[in-house]
């Protein structure tokens, strides 16, 4: 329950403000590894933000510190489903991040990542919109969040012009920082890692992230992903 709790927290930290927890209703819930929760209006900010969310001051508990490396590492040796050829292009280029990560220069100041800030994460009302799904938070750099956001734009269809708009608000391109490379890369191998895990043989997900790969291996750093 350890998760539920931790996310719970961050939902009601006055800092993030994001949503209220559902009346009456027991945090977490004693069966499942879930919360509820109520949308709340009054405090919803806009998002792409016009307040950079990774500023806020961190909260009175443990939140994790970012793993970036060890996690893709676990998730590669459990996947099955792969062909060995896929499986050692996945080690090499994670073994060359991990290499060139120690090249990279961060510029913001280290803060609480919401761990997986996409649109699906986002929750509208009006012409506003909050951060949802803390489950992922941890502490770290930003610029790990951001490229996540530049990544779900590009890939997933949703334009230059929204990663643009969603870069000038929040006051930081990624893609014109010198670790851009390096942080992308590894977000799109975790992005990749992840689905495998849960695929099964001649499963829609096992062509998905399939294609997925072939599309790294021959650098085509526009091709669109399915969402899976």
């Amino acid at each position: 329950m350890v998760v539920a709790e931790r996310t719970t927290g961050l939902a009601a930290w006055p800092q993030l403000a994001t949503t209220s927890e559902v009346a009456n209703a027991k945090q977490p819930a004693a069966t499942r590894n879930v919360t509820f929760m109520s949308q709340n209006p009054v405090t919803y900010r806009r998002f792409p933000g016009e307040q950079r969310w990774h500023e806020v001051p961190l909260p009175p508990f443990e939140v994790r510190r970012v793993d970036t490396t060890e996690a893709f590492r676990r998730s590669i040796a459990e996947i099955t489903a792969l062909p060995k050829d896929d499986l050692a292009f996945l080690e090499r280029r994670l073994d060359a991040l991990e290499d060139a990560q120690s090249d990279v220069r961060y510029v913001l100041p280290p803060g609480l990542l919401q761990g997986d800030p996409h649109h699906r994460n986002a929750l509208h009302h009006g012409g506003s919109a909050v951060l949802c799904d803390w489950d992922t938070a941890c502490v770290g750099q930003p610029q790990l969040d951001l490229v996540t956001v530049e990544i779900h734009c590009r890939r997933f269809d949703y334009g230059l012009s929204h990663y643009q708009e969603f870069a000038d608000r929040y006051g930081f391109d990624v893609t014109s920082w010198q670790g851009y490379p390096v942080l992308s890369g590894l977000r799109e191998l975790r992005m990749i890692t992840t689905n495998v895990r849960r695929a099964s043989a001649g499963s829609p997900t096992l062509a998905e992230v399939r294609r997925r790969i072939e599309g790294l291996q021959s650098g085509h750093v526009q091709l669109g992903w399915n969402i899976l």
